[in-house]
């Protein structure tokens, strides 16, 4: 589209309007100033140039800004303890009370939060419970930033933008593994610009030093922090201070000495703290000395005045022990002194140098001619007095055994942890006083009193040691007591260092005078830390100095390099009289102050090394098998139960023992995070068995316990890549005591009444029992596991705990659980199933096998296949039962007949002879011949005889018998022949 010269003319005025309008409105405006606007370079373009340009520090309120002009080279630097000076464009040193890192930016005053650093806490939204984290954040201190101590997760985050490859360097304080720390930088596009592991490692010392490279290019530096305290337990925060950032190209301007430090030099790269009873101000070039009546710590900004001294500012002690055996008690004054002797009321120091008579040597030590005690040789003894050789057929017990506190011992510091951090390293918190070592009134009633134990290894005498399987690796046992008025708290911590211990036990408020023992198991817990805090309240003042701690005795066993305090009698071997002890054989015990060694009897483990007599050995419990090493007693997972009425039933819980995790119900703390008891169970195996373990890795440093049953507790996780975090492990059960279905075994019980049962089988019980005590479990922990057949449960981790104990114990002590499956049930038999057999349908019969019902068993027998075969049919045999009725009634007829035939010939004899006896009774007539009358029939009976019909077969099963068994035969041709003789010879 044209436009004509009308239009551009228009165009023309609109434009000279508003020059006329910026030019009155500039005419109004002064001239700037140097303090009206600074210097800014402009973005680096691809060759590395920029220019200056002049901003204003408030828009319109001058004019007349310096004209842009070209800038240094993006890779400019300035040294340390110089700066850039925007309007000459070149360094120049820091004035006196200043300092800079030159190409690098330090931040170490922490009354509020520098510029560029964002904190946040992030808000959790659990299923049942929502906590609002926004106030859990990091939280300037003055000298240093402390993280968050509760659930939610609190961010501390910083983005510097590079010009070149520069470096980052931190000072950071972890001393609790309940909390989990991690930094790692992020580029502008969210991603991780290094490889390595983010987790922080736990302070050595007071303080630890962290230093990365960072690359060129915008840098996003994250420090994040996640409490896991779930027990209301107190956690120290993490601390950062001195966070330094190199790499930055220029500084163009320096910093202030902060308050409590000082740079007397100009150009200085760093400002000196200022000593004891001196201050200084921000951006001090010296520190001044405080007044005769107030003093300042180290590194102070201000002086504060001097409270009276009073009984709780010096402490007693004991000197060394002269040449005389005498020491003397002394009293001093608690360094740094900040009370005042002069002031009104103020308490005086007691007079020093009182003598008294030294303690004994601990055992192990001897008295040297100048009254102190040494450690006897690694194979000599003592009781505190003279070394003595340790005998044939005995071996030294290394250790520690500390009953007298004259001096500290060597291997035990003592050292004081302050929730406000102090630069403080006094160490004087725990003195010695001759039968006990106690706490000293400290600088604040929050503070942690610590005595440190260190010891560098363990290794068990070799008669503790058989065929590789140990014992008892170590054990310490101290006696303890505490007085207090606040609610003080009494800690025993055992780790690797002094500022990486697991908490084992506490106490809260007084305790009488009492003894601990503690279990080591491994040679990597080589640390012990004794902590006593008189209140958790802060206070300016000092209230409860009087509560105190007092330990009386240490006791730590084989540990290498300590000391001999007894020598043990051992096994002797047969071949040299002079040798070292050797161990027992296998199975065998020590008999009392003998050296000589015995057998176990059979199914038997030995209980402990130390242990001597026949008390050493223990009898396994039912169903369960002595180890090879004879050190425990195990289960092949199948068990034989005899039932009423002679049924045996047999079990196989193979398939049940691998090591299966189940959860309990979720819980939440007070800030709502939700956690689990997670519970690992391996029920029984063999040696080669793999045991349950459970897992602290809240911190690099992974801590793992062992045993048959033990439980952790499970957060869910959304501070690193893992989903879970698990902490606080310990064993449950680390022995199996048996297995039975009596609910009472070795006092350990398993109520019914905490999983009622309907059915008639009887449910497995197997007992376990842990060796850990504490303070609430003495004996120990202990468990049971119910097996309850259920044959619809297929699942193999199909584990409930009691409704009335959540989580899983009522006491804390004693748990119990329930696993039901179909590998519970008794292996399946004959006796479990039936038979069914089937009409005879046309020739054949089927004979089916059914469990019986309720089904109770699994596995085992299976069930028979079906039988088939041949039978006869009901027709067959109504017709076989007639003919053979008919057949026996035709017989019986015929047999009826001929008796009735038979029965009137026998008649009618007997009435013929009865008719030629003459009457006369019981006397028959002489037969006057033996021929056949008239009337007999003659030609029957021959018939009789000569033929062989049926029946005369049934005749013959009648015939009598004479006197002499055989039977008579009549022979009627014998019988004619001879007849006229017999009757010729009775006439004569």
């Amino acid at each position: 589209m044209q436009r004509g010269p009308a239009h551009l003319s228009h165009c023309a005025h609109c434009i000279a309007v508003l020059w006329l309008l910026f030019a009155q409105a500039s005419a109004e405006l002064p001239m700037c100033k140097e303090s009206d606007y600074h210097f800014e370079y402009t973005e680096c373009d691809v060759l590395g140039s920029r220019w200056r340009v002049a901003v204003p520090n408030k828009a319109d309120i001058c004019t007349g800004l310096p004209d842009p002009v070209k800038g240094t080279h993006c890779t400019f630097t300035c040294n340390e303890g110089e700066f850039l000076d925007m309007q000459s464009q070149r360094c120049q040193k820091c004035a006196a009370g200043t300092y800079s890192l030159g190409t690098g930016v330090a931040f170490e005053e922490w009354d509020s939060l520098p510029t560029g650093f964002v904190t946040h806490g992030v808000t959790m939204n659990e299923e049942t419970a929502s906590t609002d984290c926004s106030n859990s954040t990091w939280m300037p201190k003055g000298d240093y930033v402390a993280s968050n101590t509760d659930e939610c997760t609190a961010t501390l985050s910083y983005a510097v933008s590079l010009k070149k490859t520069g470096t980052l360097s931190f000072e950071y304080f972890y001393p609790d593994n309940g909390i989990y720390f991690e930094f790692f930088v992020q580029n502008d596009k969210c991603q991780s610009t290094d490889s390595g592991s983010r987790w922080m490692r736990i302070s050595d010392n007071n303080w630890s030093q962290y230093k990365v490279d960072l690359r060129n290019g915008n840098n996003v530096l994250y420090w994040k922090t996640k409490a896991y305290a779930l027990q209301n337990s107190a956690v120290k925060p993490v601390l950062l201070r001195n966070i330094q950032v190199s790499g930055v190209a220029y500084t163009s301007e320096c910093f202030h000495c902060k308050p409590g430090t000082h740079s007397s030099k100009a150009g200085s790269a760093r400002c000196a703290p200022c000593p004891a009873d001196t201050y200084s101000n921000k951006g001090a070039t010296v520190c001044h000395e405080c007044e005769q009546d107030k003093y300042a710590e180290p590194g102070s900004g201000s002086c504060k005045p001097r409270p009276a001294c009073t009984t709780s500012d010096y402490f007693y002690t004991h000197t060394p022990c002269d040449s005389q055996g005498k020491t003397q008690l002394m009293y001093k004054w608690i360094e740094p002194k900040i009370c005042s002797e002069s002031a009104a009321g103020a308490a005086k120091l007691p007079a020093s140098g009182e003598k008294q008579t030294c303690p004994p040597c601990n055992l192990g030590f001897f008295v040297t001619n100048s009254s102190t005690c040494e450690p006897c040789s690694k194979d000599s003894y003592s009781n505190g007095t003279v070394c003595t050789k340790c005998p044939v057929g005995t071996e030294p017990v290394m250790g520690f055994e500390y009953k007298w506190w004259n001096t500290m011992p060597t291997n035990m510091k003592s050292s004081v942890f302050r929730q406000e951090y102090s630069d403080s390293d006094r160490n004087t918190v725990w003195e010695v006083a001759g039968e006990y070592v106690y706490t000293t009134p400290g600088d604040q009633d929050t503070d942690y009193l610590m005595l440190t134990l260190t010891v560098p290894g363990y290794r068990m005498p070799q008669s503790m040691t058989k065929d590789g399987e140990r014992s008892e690796l170590s054990r310490v046992t101290f006696v303890f007591e505490t007085a207090c008025t606040a609610d003080c708290k009494f800690y025993f911590l055992a780790g690797y260092n002094k500022w990486n211990n697991n908490l084992v036990e506490q106490w809260k408020g007084s305790s009488r005078k009492q003894s601990y023992s503690y279990l080591i198991r491994s040679n990597s817990t080589v640390s012990f830390t004794w902590t006593f805090q008189r209140t958790e309240e802060f206070s300016a003042e000092r209230k409860f100095s009087a509560d105190v701690a007092k330990i009386y005795s240490i006791h730590i066993t084989n540990v290498i390099g300590g000391v001999v305090s007894q020598c043990r009698r051992c096994a002797l071997t047969s071949f040299k009289a002079d040798s070292t002890c050797v161990p027992c054989p296998v199975g065998h015990y020590m008999v009392n102050a003998t050296g000589a060694c015995k057998s176990c009897p059979p199914n038997t483990f030995i209980r402990t090394s130390q242990a001597v007599g026949a008390a050493a050995c223990v009898q396994c419990g039912p169903h369960t098998q002595r180890n090879n090493a004879h050190t425990a007693c195990l289960s092949d997972c199948t068990l034989n139960v005899q039932m009423g009425g002679g049924n045996l039933l047999h079990y196989d819980f193979t398939p049940l023992s691998n090591v299966t995790s189940f959860h309990s119900s979720p819980r939440f703390t007070n800030k709502g995070l939700r956690y689990f008891h997670r519970f690992n169970l391996g029920l029984c195996g063999n040696e080669s068995r793999v045991p349950a373990s459970c897992v602290d890795n809240v911190t690099e440093s992974e801590r793992v316990v062992k045993g048959y049953i033990c439980q952790s507790t499970v957060v869910p996780s959304d501070i690193r890549s893992q989903s879970m975090v698990s902490s606080q492990p310990f064993i449950i059960g680390d022995s199996l005591i048996g297995m039975t279905t009596e609910t009472t075994l070795g006092g350990i019980s398993s109520p019914t009444w905490l999983f009622p049962s309907t059915s008639s089988l009887p449910d497995v019980i197997f007992y376990y029992k842990s060796s850990d005590t504490t303070q609430t479990c003495k004996q120990g922990r202990s468990a049971t596991i119910r097996l309850r057949c259920n044959p619809t449960v297929t699942a193999k981790d199909h584990i409930t705990l009691p409704s009335n104990c959540s989580e899983g114990t009522c006491d804390g002590c004693s748990f119990h659980f329930l696993r039901q499956s179909q590998h519970a049930c008794p292996l399946c038999t004959k006796n479990h199933y039936r038979e069914i057999v089937s009409a005879c349908i046309q020739g054949i019969q089927r004979t089916t096998y059914v469990w019986q019902q309720p089904l109770q068993c699994y596995g085992g027998e299976s069930l028979p296949a079906q039988k088939v075969s041949a039978c006869v049919t009901l027709d067959f045999w109504l017709k076989f039962g007639v003919s053979t009725g008919v057949i026996a009634a035709a017989l019986l007829i015929s047999i009826s007949c001929y008796f009735w035939k038979k029965t009137r010939k026998l008649q009618y004899k007997y009435s013929r002879l009865m008719m030629t006896s003459g009457g006369k009774e019981c006397e028959l007539p002489t037969a006057d011949s033996c021929a056949i009358m008239e009337g007999e029939d003659a030609e029957d009976d021959l018939m009789d005889l000569t033929k062989n019909s049926f029946f005369t077969k049934i005749k013959s099963f009648s015939r009598e018998r004479t006197s002499d068994g055989f039977d008579s035969v009549p022979l009627k041709s014998s019988s004619s022949y001879h007849q006229p003789d017999e009757e010729d010879s009775d006439d004569a």
